[in-house]
């Protein structure tokens, strides 16, 4: 396997067809392009999805664990329903010291009950084999009335897409923040590209959205970046996409670290960023709730029939990413600034 999320074709290959028994409660099962799944329990939906605890130490504690903690109740945010409850399963290194763990779960507990969520249960161990920064796993749970929830199944012909804050949030947050001191890029965009870090996280910008207006389908950018997060949105509802290049947001910072680690912006990893489609009555609402919550946003295309080309900018193909120049661009950093 590849290093990274699993793509379609393996999805496709080795997932799809093997999912246990079927169920009547599955609302939504595994589903490529989807980042949760949906069961019925009585009257009420159950959103849960699972993702790593990605610790990056390099960050610092602080950062590192807001940053693993809001990766953890993204996906589930993107149905539309608050995040209500977290079991996390800690794996960590044996050298591993109480202080360290101290102040990661200080950070958990401070920002789920900013959510409203419980952290309900989990499992804390330090294994030999283990090692920063994926240090475990996590399953976060968002409850609520199904007449609310939004599935990243529902884009139709029709629909309006709109992206909040564009490409490449997350990387130029991390690399900001690691290298931002030491890039010959002008004193502004350095300061720009330190403060994209306080983007990374998708819930605002999700729950803010389902509840202005009419939102048929979100997805978040995060491995492949916004490329990807439109071929797997069109993927999972079965459409098109089609998408205008100038209409997209790009936010300060953004162009000046990716230009100098030589990174395409539109296919590194971008946690905070959301593409969302969204009725036409109801554009105007969610840009305006969005613009409140001081989201940057625009409506960049519109959702078509699904045809030979799932995705095309400006009315060409736009190509699916295959790897995520995130992690090249990092180890570069600590090559070139820190001599690692």
């Amino acid at each position: 396997m590849d290093s990274g999320k699993a793509s379609r074709r393996f999805f496709e290959e080795h997932v799809a067809g093997r999912t246990g028994a079927e169920r009547e409660d599955v609302r939504l099962g595994p589903t490529y392009g989807a980042d949760f799944g949906v069961v019925d329990v009585g009257d009420r939906v159950v959103a849960m999805a699972t993702d790593p605890v990605f610790v990056l130490r390099d960050l610092g504690i602080e950062r590192a664990a807001w940053f693993a903690f809001h990766i953890c109740v993204s996906d589930v945010a993107l149905s539309g329903l608050p995040p209500a409850h977290l079991a996390v399963d800690f794996n960590l290194p044996p050298d591993t010291s109480t202080e360290t763990f101290d102040a990661i779960w200080d950070v958990f507990d401070r920002e789920a009950e900013k959510l409203g969520a419980s952290l309900t249960t989990g499992h804390t161990g330090t294994y030999e084999g283990c090692s920063f920064p994926t240090v475990g796993g996590a399953t976060a749970l968002s409850i609520g009335d199904p007449d609310d929830l939004v599935v990243p199944t529902g884009a139709r012909p029709g629909d309006r897409v709109v992206v909040t804050k564009g490409p490449a949030i997350e990387s130029t947050g991390v690399l900001g923040v690691l290298f931002g001191d030491d890039l010959p890029i002008d004193a502004d965009a350095a300061a720009a590209a330190r403060e994209r870090f306080e983007d990374v996280s998708p819930v605002r910008d999700a729950l803010t959205a389902a509840a202005a207006g009419e939102v048929t389908a979100m997805h978040d950018a995060t491995e492949r970046g916004l490329a990807n997060a439109f071929h797997e949105l069109a993927a999972a509802s079965g459409v098109s996409l089609a998408v205008e290049r100038e209409r997209v947001p790009v936010i300060p910072g953004v162009r000046e670290v990716c230009d100098y680690f030589g990174i395409d912006p539109w296919t590194t990893s971008s946690e905070g960023t959301v593409v969302a489609t969204v009725a036409p009555d109801s554009v105007d609402a969610v840009l305006a709730a969005l613009e409140s919550e001081g989201i940057p946003a625009a409506e960049v295309g519109e959702v078509g029939a699904a045809d030979n080309e799932r995705v095309t900018v400006d009315g060409a193909p736009l190509a699916e990413p295959e790897s995520d120049p995130l992690w090249g661009a990092y180890e570069t950093g600590r090559e070139r600034f820190w001599g690692e």
